[in-house]
């Protein structure tokens, strides 16, 4: 009596017989599928198609196909411009909410820009000019109808360390502004270049957990380096970690702090913190808090003027220049020794500025439910910025805080950047006069109640749930940026989010795989713990593509994990692993190293009795079976004949129609009655013990969730009686009966094989395998198992 699942029956034997509680026939098993091959491309083709799924997924000229010449002309200027395809269907409704929320980020950004230009060393006009030229290209050429641009208190800060680090901003002014509109070109032309060639991905290799963190600290630096101005203090370290800031601070303490810029600041801080409060609360009240800097600024700057507190140590701007940006062409590096720190400060800088404002834009497009062109968004952002470098900007992007409350100020389209760069206008020629009297404790407090939202806890908590290692490239990033410096902190983020993506691609996920029960599902038993393992097979899944980087690894891997579940089945008399399933879906490439892997690992098991001295038989090794490739990776392993050295009938489909295969050559659960002596159970007559070995086959395939079982029985007195209404052996057959009722895919059937004849011929004279609680079921060799015989016929004469 011997078994198989799911297999195609041998119709060579003789006098087959079957009955099944759902009246099949053995021919209609389920049918194995064989893993598709598909058809060879030239290299051109193959060449073509990789370039285009890698760099053109979004199929960016499918508008262009089958039209005519006038009309991709067209198409091309809304590509560039796609203030040409949405100004069409542009009306007064649409201009009503646009003007409101350009009115309303007006209010926010002037004084804010005025902080963030003397956060990066700049004289204040620099931060203006920057909220008048980039927002009215961005609204031409951007995608997002809601970020809004303009200086940022992240990248002002990045830039200012920078250059300082090259120029003093106080005794080299002219050298040092000039890098700054160096820097802030070469930062355009890395956007517009990533843009252009749509190379948007690379951005990706900072994480956002690196970016929470760098973020976090940037935002606890930023505020540190207000306490020059919100504490009055003259004499303030150029350095930016938190050591030397607050050495700096507390050094001061007697001679250096202003108790009168104290209370304005404190005072005005606390007005800004309770209407952000309010805003966040009440949703409609979301004016309240972009209001709220513009107020302070009117409010302390009349207080100053009347009170003529300048005199009492209170510092204030004086003098913001008038009129619009000037032409800076003539001042940025084409060339000399500065031309290459330009170009690296912009490199680093435009890196995060793209990372913040593409980030935003992608927030504000999935709230409205409209596609963000990413490479669209970075010629945009680009091209603002080389515009910008020769007008007399620095580098802008989008800025969250004026983003939200552009959104919830209800703008339709970018047409609110170009309301509030008109305000900016205006601002520039006629009402910078009016600043002369600003304190700087309140571009502090400004620009301290704006970072403050930079801190985003919820988030670390978030990651810390999700990714330990995630939370430990937050917390680098963080600590990076307050203990060293702004430089240093981003060197951490990129260094820890590059080891992570080392880390992943070396040392890849694998899992062992057993079976749900009653389905021919395969899952990880460390996930399913239901699942159940199927003797003498060992199935391993590897989680990602198989490189010369990781395919050692994944190697090394399973070699270990079959040593274990061959010492586990030698510990538990289960049959040894004669297959090794290598579930291979979640493959999506191998190269030559992990083929060459796949080699060593099937060498290694055919040698395998004599590294680990398991006595195996020469036909009874572990065999590699590999399940459901992927289309790059069935090729590669045909191109390199190892498809051909393991057998093309080792590769299948699915797992489960491997195991079905391989069960057919692994007898899965044939077995004989045996008492607790080790002895066959005869009875009253061997047909006795061979209808309580068919009720435990059955009964340990139930056991096995199989959905499917075949008994096969050289008796074929047993099969007549369970097929019909005699009880010529007592109640085992009745269980059986019971069994093929309930599960519609079992069946038996006669059959003589000389393997079910010697199996039985050598039982009497086995070694016991049974326990002593009662019946067991032991398991057999492979059909062809005359090495096995024989050595039961040497032992047991």
């Amino acid at each position: 009596m011997g078994h198989s699942t799911d297999q195609d029956l041998e119709t060579k034997d003789v006098d087959i017989t079957s009955v099944s509680s759902s009246r099949r026939q053995p021919e209609n098993l389920r049918y194995v599928h064989k893993v598709g091959l598909p058809q060879k491309q030239n290299l051109l083709k193959e060449f073509k198609a990789t370039v285009k799924e890698t760099f053109f997924a979004d199929d960016p000229l499918r508008p262009f196909k089958d039209q005519p010449r006038s009309r991709k002309f067209i198409l091309g200027l809304q590509a560039v411009f796609p203030i040409l395809e949405w100004g069409r269907d542009y009306n007064l409704t649409k201009f009503k909410g646009d003007l409101i929320a350009g009115l309303t980020i007006a209010s926010l950004c002037i004084p804010q820009d005025i902080g963030y230009a003397k956060l990066a060393n700049l004289d204040p006009q620099y931060g203006l000019y920057s909220s008048f030229v980039p927002p009215l290209i961005y609204a031409f050429m951007g995608s997002s109808r809601d970020i809004a641009i303009g200086p940022v208190a992240v990248v002002s800060l990045l830039l200012g360390t920078l250059l300082q680090a090259e120029f003093d901003p106080v005794k080299n002014a002219v050298e040092y502004r000039r890098l700054a509109f160096t820097a802030t070109f070469f930062a355009g032309i890395t956007q517009a270049t990533l843009g252009f060639f749509r190379l948007g991905f690379l951005i990706e290799f900072l994480s956002h957990a690196a970016i929470v963190g760098f973020m976090g600290g940037a935002a606890i630096t930023i505020a540190l380096q207000q306490l020059k101005g919100f504490l009055g203090i003259k004499k303030f370290t150029k350095k930016t970690d938190i050591v030397s800031v607050m050495r700096s601070v507390w050094g001061s303490v007697h001679h250096g702090w202003n108790w009168q810029t104290i209370v304005i600041g404190a005072a005005f801080l606390g007005f800004l913190l309770f209407a952000k409060y309010i805003g966040k609360k009440k949703k409609k009240f979301f004016w309240v808090p972009a209001i709220a800097p513009l107020i302070s600024v009117i409010l302390s700057t009349f207080f100053v003027y009347i009170t003529h507190a300048e005199k009492d140590g209170v510092q204030i701007v004086r003098h913001i220049k008038k009129g619009i940006n000037p032409s800076s062409v003539n001042e940025i590096y084409f060339t000399g020794e500065y031309l290459a720190k330009g170009f690296r400060i912009g490199v680093v800088a435009g890196m995060i500025a793209l990372t913040e404002a593409i980030a935003i834009g992608r927030t504000f497009a999935s709230m409205k439910d409209y596609q963000l062109d990413g490479n669209k968004e970075m010629v945009a952002l680009g091209a603002m910025n080389i515009v910008g470098s020769m007008t007399s900007c620095y580098v802008a992007t989008g800025s969250f805080s004026r983003s939200a409350v552009n959104y919830m100020a209800g703008c339709h389209t970018a047409v609110s950047n170009i309301v509030m760069s008109a305000v900016v206008l205006l601002t520039l020629e006629l009402i910078t006069p009016l600043f002369k009297y600003t304190p700087n404790a309140i571009l502090a407090s400004i620009i301290i109640s704006a970072v403050i939202s930079l801190i985003d806890v919820e988030a670390a908590i978030l990651i810390w749930k999700i990714d330990k290692f995630d939370f430990i490239a937050c917390m680098g990033a963080f600590i990076g940026v307050i203990f060293a410096s702004v430089e240093i902190g981003l060197l951490i983020a990129v260094s820890i989010s590059l080891a992570k993506i080392l880390l992943q691609v070396t040392r890849p996920r694998t899992a062992i795989l057993g079976n749900l029960p009653r389905t021919a599902i395969y899952r990880n038993i460390q996930q399913y713990p239901d699942a159940t393992k199927i003797p003498g097979v060992l199935i391993v899944r590897v989680d990602s593509a198989i490189y010369f980087s990781n395919s050692n690894y994944i190697k090394e891997r399973i070699l270990r994990w079959l040593t274990d579940e061959e010492e586990q089945s030698k510990a538990k008399n289960l049959p040894r692993i004669q297959f090794l399933i290598v579930e291979m879906s979640p493959v999506t490439d191998i190269d030559t190293g992990g083929i060459h892997a796949l080699e060593e690992l099937y060498r290694n098991l055919q040698k395998r009795d004599v590294q680990f001295r398991i006595p195996y038989e020469p036909d009874d090794l572990p065999q590699l079976v590999l399940a459901n490739p992927g289309q790059v990776v069935i090729e590669k392993l045909h191109a390199s004949k190892f498809a051909d050295l393991i057998g093309q009938d080792k590769i299948f489909l699915t797992v489960a129609d491997a195991i079905q295969t391989s069960e057919g050559r692994v007898a899965g659960i044939g077995g004989i009655a045996r008492d607790f002596r080790g002895c066959i159970l005869c009875g009253g007559s061997p047909l006795v013990g061979e209808a309580v070995a068919v009720r435990c086959a059955f009964h340990r395939a139930k056991a096995l969730g199989w959905r499917d079982a075949l008994v096969e029985s050289d008796s074929l007195s047993l099969v007549n009686s369970i097929s019909g209404n005699a009880n010529l052996v007592h109640w085992e057959v009745r269980d059986i009966r019971v069994v093929l009722a309930e599960e519609l895919e079992f069946l038996i059937v006669h059959t003589q094989r000389w393997a079910n004849v010697y199996a039985h011929r050598f039982a009497a004279y086995g070694v016991s395998l049974g326990d002593s609680s009662g019946f067991d079921l032991v398991y057999l060799p492979p059909w062809d198992c005359r090495h096995i015989l024989a050595q039961r016929r040497t032992t047991h004469p």
